[in-house]
């Protein structure tokens, strides 16, 4: 191969990269932190050798968090309108469950999905936070002004963290997170392993008709053997009347305008993760790790780039990809494969369920198979399109709740916060619902809902006219406002055969890219980067689409795409990549 390197999370992810020393020193809350292989948990300056005892509350390694006084915490929440919160979450529901075994009652503020961050941070930038702020991926926006406390001043009071970060040695991963002064401003979603999230749906009963076997092909695929077994389905489809020569038989989700973001979106992301570029959701600056030469350099114009460009137009040239693909809502393609114009789609763990339940709607129950299929890789690279920072989103708290509640009482709600966001009680609590009221133990120590318990987001949809509750809809279970970190075992408890077979197969047959250092501007340089990279990424961005759908020629307008990058000044965001990073 003939570079080995890792995407940058995020353009402002990218910023906050930090490269730090290893203690194993305790640290107070309000020091300077290092990133320590090892943590050691440690009592609050306040509390004396007695531990716990006088504090108002229990709290420990196993033990379920809760407050002798009831107690209220404020906490945003991120409602996807496609399972809206409803008044029973609070009444009956998950934070209804919350709020008995804790004591702790969360006063909710809701703001839909789609708009949660502009929200949030009209919110934080007015002085009106909550205390507790999930769902956050980029904590770039609040950092600077102070109005949130670095989580790693209070990591050591949280015993589950430390457990977690311990036993998993997540201590290089933290370091992608943690800024220029040695801190890192989120309590991050920690995992074990990843394990593969998006994929591709596939019409297996249309690819078995054509002759073709996708289980057998998947393994080792190329984007070139997706495209000519995609011709073969095609040629088939139109032989069968199912479609004519000019119609696309796929037509992607997460693409568009919608949730493309400009950028090609996820199918983008995924190419380009294989060819070793930043691409479509992945994009951020540009900037990529070479491991032989040990520094920085701007991905969007290297031959890779160039090779993954050739090869997504290549499908849009052949009829197969649909060009609408990068223009559409969601729901148009959505709906382009449930009545069947279309036989391949993105798809996610999360998704596959509603995916089934919409295909028994429009198709007809068992007039259909579906198989969940690991994208394919490039010729180069063999990587997993999984990822390889073993973190997921995090939680931020608020300078607001420190100085409302004071020094004790801020531990308190930390201590708090690490029962609920990374116990395997309140994992699965949040999870599956109440042991014997919605799911129950089997035989060989597995879960399963209860009879006439379904959750499309657990991959357990309800049958057309069935009798039952969708604990999700109804509850607030399986909720997206807490991360699916944790191990490997907790994360794959709800995977029915199909999403455990396409993991599992992924894990087998690809290989995990390796993990690039971290850099640590300073705001000054942060503000330099931001300067460069958002009129160059706008740039990269428009012109990726226009080739990828054929409107610019890749071959004859390449060097003048180059030239407009180097007039954008990539050359300068690598020069000053590298001065931070070389220090």
């Amino acid at each position: 191969m003939k570079k080995k390197s890792i995407m940058s999370l995020s353009l402002a992810a990218a910023m906050l990269l930090g490269m730090t020393g290893c203690s194993s020193s305790e640290t107070t809350a309000g020091s300077t932190t290092t990133i320590p292989n090892q943590i050691e948990t440690t009592t609050a300056p306040s509390e004396t050798e007695e531990g716990d005892k006088g504090l108002g509350y229990e709290f420990g390694l196993g033990t379920t968090f809760h407050s002798d006084e009831p107690v209220t915490y404020t906490m945003f929440f991120s409602d996807a309108s496609w399972y809206a919160k409803q008044d029973t979450w609070e009444s009956e529901g998950v934070f209804k469950k919350i709020e008995e075994l804790t004591n702790v009652h969360l006063d909710i503020i809701s703001y839909d999905s789609n708009d949660y961050m502009s929200n949030v941070t009209l919110e934080i930038n007015a002085g009106n936070a909550a205390y507790i702020i999930p769902k956050i991926y980029d904590d770039s926006a609040f950092v600077d002004g102070g109005a949130i406390v670095p989580a790693s001043d209070y990591v050591q009071y949280m015993p589950n963290f430390v457990d977690f970060y311990n036993k998993y040695n997540m201590a290089d991963d933290i370091k992608t997170i943690t800024r220029s002064n040695g801190k890192y401003y989120k309590f991050p979603g920690m995992l074990e392993a990843q394990a593969l999230n998006y994929c591709f749906v596939i019409r297996q009963d249309i690819f078995k008709a054509a002759g073709v076997d996708v289980e057998t092909l998947e393994k080792d695929w190329t984007w070139e053997t997706l495209l000519e077994t995609l011709k073969t389905v095609k040629a088939y489809m139109v032989s069968q009347g199912m479609c004519s020569e000019t119609d696309y038989i796929w037509s992607d989700l997460w693409c568009g305008g919608e949730s493309g973001q400009g950028s090609g979106g996820n199918l983008l992301k995924v190419m380009g993760i294989t060819y070793d570029v930043n691409a479509g959701w992945a994009i951020a600056d540009g900037m990529r790790y070479d491991q032989a030469k040990d520094e920085w350099y701007f991905s969007p114009i290297t031959d890779e780039y160039k090779e993954f460009l050739k090869m997504a137009n290549a499908f849009v040239e052949a009829g197969i990809l649909d060009p609408e693909t990068f223009t559409q809502d969601d729901t148009q393609a959505t709906n382009k494969f449930y009545n069947g114009e279309t036989v391949i789609m993105s798809m996610n763990q999360s998704q596959f369920g509603p995916c089934m339940q919409n295909c028994d709607e429009m198709l007809g129950a068992g007039k259909y198979e579906l198989f969940l299929a690991i994208p394919p890789r490039s010729d180069k690279f063999n990587y997993s399109t999984a990822g390889n920072v073993r973190l997921e989103n995090g939680v931020m708290v608020s300078q607001k709740a420190l100085d409302d509640l004071g020094p004790d009482g801020f531990i308190k709600l930390c201590r708090f916060v690490d029962w609920l966001f990374y116990s395997p009680e309140a994992y699965t609590l949040i999870k599956w619902g109440i042991e014997g009221e919605t799911f129950e133990y089997t035989a060989d120590g597995g879960k399963q809902l209860k009879e006439g318990m379904y959750c499309g987001g657990l991959g357990y949809s309800m049958p057309e006219g069935a009798d039952g509750v969708d604990i999700r809809l109804k509850w607030g279970y399986a909720g997206g406002n807490f991360w699916y970190g944790h191990t490997i075992a907790e994360m794959s408890d709800n995977y029915i055969p199909q999403i455990k077979r396409m993991v599992s197969s992924n894990s087998e047959n690809r290989e995990t890219p390796p993990l690039a250092p971290g850099i640590a501007p300073t705001e000054e340089q942060n503000e330099q980067i931001t300067l460069i990279a958002t009129p160059l990424i706008d740039e990269v961005n428009a012109w990726t689409l226009n080739f990828v759908i054929g409107q610019k020629k890749i071959d004859e307008q390449w060097d003048e795409y180059v030239a407009v990058c180097k007039d954008k000044n990539c050359e300068g965001l690598v020069s000053l990549y590298n001065e931070i990073y070389k220090g």
